[in-house]
């Protein structure tokens, strides 16, 4: 197709999409696809915040607690009636820490962000914005595609062209065109959803400007090309973890386990769908007061409440799991619980100056002008991607690089410091087992949904452009333990891409290891994850490093990984796992036993055992 068909066919597609938000569910009976519009089902019960369950609810709202917050409804009403006096000011800090009346979250958040003032010095430039989208975003066909998956167990957004999916639909559109340098980004429908909750739609859009704007919260370094505040606030945990917690840091390191893979949605979206609702809003009451260092003191927080479980999971992928899934369902304290150390953490991490990664460079902030139009280019448009990677994105790739180069060498250096000991301590470690139905996650989930478990080299710092058909974010907020969400899709990491802005396109910035060109495509990567733990039945006892010798002997075989002994009966297979055999008698090629390395030093150091 030439040039000017192409125009026309994305014209014409972007002038549907919005047609069909325009008209509402009730104007399009049977044209919504079945996929897109999950069956009615009879639920049990649905809570206070209009999330939907599929079996009932505990009863965890006790009578004396309904009427504690119907004593501060009480105090803040009050409070709003003098908002700005100096009494306000001093118990705001006091009653915002003890929670906001859900029934007053839409005034007191609008009041936190000063929605109203700022809203008040642009009079029309939503509807301007939104109608300027109709004609020129070049990202309606990605956030069609998100709007449809974000909150879905939600009473707001479960239908497809509810009244609340066209808001967010709206309301992303719209900013896409006010903030022309970051566009639409995967990761923002998190937010704007949270806030329609609470907000209409032209507060809503005003305040996902003031988050992404506003020197206090500063969002708009999460969500520019490269996610340089990301990065930041990546490396500012690994310090916090490092001091307080090296046992934990040490455990991370130990299974390869970088922050990226378990605390994107921290960062992105504040903790949404990473704790339960009801203290998620907890913590953003919290941010909207205090800013940016609500969010590394409660990253901190969750870490050092659940520090004792996390250790006992010897595997990365349970341990994402935990972090992403289980806390989310559960997370094992009560919300005021949870807050009090909360703030507990911001007192610790301040005296030691590590509660703020501090101020946000200018790079992070924005530099354009905002609610100003920029035309999109022909190439963002037609929805075609740029032929060679931006200096910003190259840059990102080395890092994502060297945090990974770093991480594995903190774990060669790991096994190499242990090798010299592996005789004096052979034998499978004696560690907690976990169910079934954890321990199989591995198994059950195919290779594809494990790699995305680990892809912080390969999709979160990706730009993918709004028109490629598989280059979505899937949220995963309703995993079951077995790995697989309502959605059919089975992991519990988060992949984020960003759209690009309008005054460019980007290719999809895939990091790639030195050894693999970075214009190639279609590049497949296979993470295989090694548990020690697992990797041997409780009845089966590894071969010891100390009985090769006799063992060959006596069997007349070389020794493979994977060989056990049971009951005197050798050469048993544990399971049906993948294993590597030794050819050379000498063991010449480094060996893992029950996550050990067996180094050549150590071989040469010991010649009465192998010889």
């Amino acid at each position: 197709m030439n040039e000017e068909a192409l125009l026309a066919r994305a014209f014409e597609e972007r002038a549907r999409i919005f047609q069909r938000y325009e008209r509402g569910r009730e104007n399009l009976a049977g044209q919504i696809d079945p996929w897109e519009d999950p069956e009615f089902e009879d639920y049990h019960k649905t809570d206070r915040y209009g999330f939907i369950h599929d079996e009932r609810l505990l009863q965890k709202t006790a009578p004396q607690k309904i009427n504690v917050e119907v004593e501060r409804e009480k105090k803040w009403l009050k409070m709003l009636g003098s908002w700005d006096s100096p009494t306000t000011m001093e118990k705001l800090h006091r009653r915002i820490y003890k929670g906001i009346p859900n029934s007053l979250r839409i005034k007191i958040w609008c009041k936190l962000l000063n929605v109203n003032s700022v809203k008040s010095t642009s009079p029309g430039k939503y509807q301007e914005m939104l109608k300027l989208a109709k004609q020129w975003s070049t990202d309606a066909r990605q956030i069609d595609s998100d709007v449809n998956r974000q909150f879905r167990e939600h009473q707001f957004y479960r239908e497809r062209y509810s009244e609340k999916q066209c808001s967010l639909f709206n309301v992303l559109c719209a900013y896409s065109m006010y903030n022309s340098e970051v566009g639409y980004c995967q990761g923002m429908s998190g937010l704007a959803g949270v806030l329609l909750m609470y907000m209409d739609e032209e507060d809503a859009f005003w305040a996902l400007a003031i988050l992404l704007s506003d020197k206090k919260y500063a969002m708009h370094g999460l969500y520019i090309e490269g996610f340089p505040k990301l990065t930041r606030f990546l490396e500012h945990h690994d310090k916090i973890l490092t001091k307080f917690m090296p046992k934990l840091k040490h455990h991370f390191d130990k299974f390869g386990l970088d922050a990226i893979l378990y605390s994107l949605k921290w960062f992105f979206v504040c903790f949404v769908e990473r704790v339960p609702f009801s203290l998620c809003l907890r913590v953003w009451d919290i941010y909207l007061l205090d800013g940016e260092r609500v969010i590394t003191a409660m990253a901190y927080t969750i870490l050092k409440l659940h520090k004792k479980a996390i250790m006992k999971l010897n595997d990365m992928d349970l341990i994402v799991n935990f972090i992403q899934v289980k806390l989310h369902k559960e997370f094992g304290y009560e919300d005021d619980m949870v807050i009090y150390h909360l703030e507990r953490s911001m007192e610790e991490l301040k005296r030691a100056k590590l509660d703020y990664p501090g101020p946000p460079p200018p790079t992070e902030l924005p530099q354009r002008a905002l609610g100003v139009f920029v035309e999109p280019d022909k190439k963002s448009k037609i929805g075609q991607r740029a032929e060679n990677f931006s200096e910003t994105e190259k840059q990102a790739r080395a890092t994502v690089i060297l945090r990974r180069e770093k991480a594995a060498l903190d774990l060669q250096d790991l096994r190499v410091s242990q090798s010299d000991t592996v005789s004096d301590h052979s034998g499978v470690a004696s560690g907690v087992r976990c169910e079934d139905s954890v321990s199989a996650l591995g198994s059950r989930r195919s290779l594809a949904d494990t790699s995305v478990t680990s892809t912080a080299d390969l999709s979160v710092f990706s730009s993918g452009r709004s028109h490629a058909p598989d280059n979505s974010l899937d949220t995963h907020s309703n995993i079951s333990d077995d790995g697989t969400g309502s959605d059919g899709s089975g992991i519990c990491g988060m992949s984020i891409q960003r759209a690009p802005s309008t005054a460019h396109s980007t290719p999809r910035a895939t990091p790639h290891p030195p050894s693999v060109s970075p214009h190639s495509e279609d590049v497949v990567r296979i993470h295989v994850t090694y548990n020690p733990l697992a990797a041997s039945p409780a009845h089966l006892q590894p071969v010891s490093p100390s009985k090769y010798k006799s063992y060959a002997d006596e069997h007349h075989k070389p020794v493979s990984l994977g060989l056990y002994t049971s009951n005197g009966a050798p050469n048993i297979s544990s399971d049906n796992r993948i294993r590597i055999q030794v050819s050379s008698d000498e063991l010449l090629t480094p060996v893992v036993d029950s996550g050990r390395i067996i180094t050549q030093r150590y071989i040469e150091s010991h010649p009465g055992i192998y010889e």
